[in-house]
């Protein structure tokens, strides 16, 4: 069973669940479409991704879909560590352009569900980090933006020095 935590930002959940460990291991569920339903989760899921970082400050971000593809993710890391972020972008919200940061790492199993409506992006904690992102949409090139994960308006305070930054993501524009 799953427990999904509030967050500063509505919407946004914290994700704990429960391990079963024997001799062989452990056993540990990602995904169950009932429970989620609870938090607002209504679409299926349709895409699966994984991302493997190899260095030690790696950041990837901040990116959402628009319009018809935006989408609800459910993150969890895997393998190593992270600072997973999501940035408020609902305009209508109390918490418009706020962001919220958890470390989800393989040994808390913890995952962060960000609901549509939100930039998503994270820095990776330790070499080799592997996340799985679960997706309510399809990817549409032509329906992605970003957030420059620098810029000064938002402020993420990112725990570690930036070792890793795609041109993608440094040439995403600033709020202001």
């Amino acid at each position: 069973i799953r427990m999904f935590n509030e967050t500063t930002i509505d919407g946004l959940y914290r994700i704990e669940g429960s391990v079963t460990t024997d001799k062989r291991g452990e056993f540990y569920r990602i995904f169950d479409a009932e429970e989620y339903k609870n938090i607002g989760l209504i679409n299926p899921i349709v895409q699966i991704n994984y991302s493997i970082n190899h260095k030690k400050g790696t950041v990837r971000g901040m990116h959402y879909q628009y319009s018809a593809y935006s989408e609800d993710k459910i993150v969890t890391c895997v393998k190593g560590k992270i600072f997973d972020v999501a940035i408020d972008l609902r305009k209508n919200s109390p918490t418009f352009l706020k962001w919220h940061g958890e470390i989800l790492d393989s040994s808390n199993k913890a995952g962060l569900f960000i609901p549509k409506g939100f930039a998503h992006g994270y820095q990776a904690l330790c070499d080799n980090c592997e996340i799985l992102y679960l997706h309510s949409n399809y990817y549409n090139k032509r329906h992605e933006g970003g957030i420059n994960p620098l810029d000064p308006s938002i402020k993420i305070q990112w725990p570690l020095n930036i070792s890793e930054l795609s041109n993608r993501d440094q040439l995403f524009p600033m709020i202001n």
